[in-house]
């Protein structure tokens, strides 16, 4: 499922598909705020999303074979709930 289709299934319950998308694009965008500013999103039911900040590492460039360092970055993790594991090992 992409964000169109979300969409699409939530215009079913309100009255616009102009509708449903605002719906969705204030929630990503609300998600994104908080997560901006260092904050855990928890979604019940679904998961959590917390961001923290990768470490700086050396790696190899495969074409050259040089040696290239990484500097530390922020990266968000996905840690998904009991419920949604239970729901799709079934």
């Amino acid at each position: 499922m992409n964000k169109k289709n979300l969409i699409n299934s939530l215009e079913k319950i309100l009255s616009t598909k102009k509708e449903a998308g605002g719906v969705i694009e204030l929630l990503l965008e609300e998600m994104r705020r908080a997560l901006r500013r260092g904050d855990k999103v928890v979604l019940s039911g679904f998961g959590s999303f917390t961001p923290y900040v990768a470490r700086a590492k050396r790696v190899r460039n495969p074409k050259s074979g040089q040696i290239v360092c990484v500097p530390p970055r922020k990266k968000v993790r996905f840690r998904p709930s009991n419920g949604l594991l239970s729901v799709i090992s079934s």
